[in-house]
């Protein structure tokens, strides 16, 4: 949704738009495509996915991604006045809210459902609880 955001805004511009500002050296590379990256300029990577096969630490992984995500977005809302742009990125952030709540829902019914006292003790994946009593 952000990269067709990004699309709708730049597709009409000009080269005399473009020269002198900071999507040029954007428009260089991918003319007004929409090539996923960050403001940084990192192009998007499957890297960026996180798992280990641990639920615990993956769901733990999952709910710092919906904040991560929910940030980017306040920023965004805070960078623009336009309702067409605003609207798109409050549903996203809203999105991002409800996915936190849900992991860490998901999280605390892993946490209650694990026979063991310290459930960081193991990998619930792999290992049985016999072990860790």
């Amino acid at each position: 949704m952000v990269s067709t955001i990004v699309h709708q805004l730049t597709r009409n511009l000009t080269v005399d738009q473009i020269k002198g500002t900071p999507f040029e050296a954007y428009y260089v590379d991918h003319t007004a495509g929409v090539w996923p990256q960050a403001a940084s300029g990192m192009p998007f990577s499957a890297e960026q996915f996180q798992s280990t096969g641990d639920i615990i630490t993956d769901l733990a992984e999952d709910l710092a991604a919906e904040q991560k995500a929910r940030t980017t977005y306040d920023n965004l809302i805070r960078l623009t006045d336009d309702p067409d742009v605003l609207e798109p990125l409050r549903f996203l952030r809203a999105r991002e809210v409800v996915h936190f709540q849900r992991f860490g829902e998901g999280l605390s019914l892993v946490q209650e459902k694990l026979n063991a006292k310290n459930f960081y003790a193991f990998n619930p994946e792999f290992d049985k609880c016999d072990k860790c009593d």
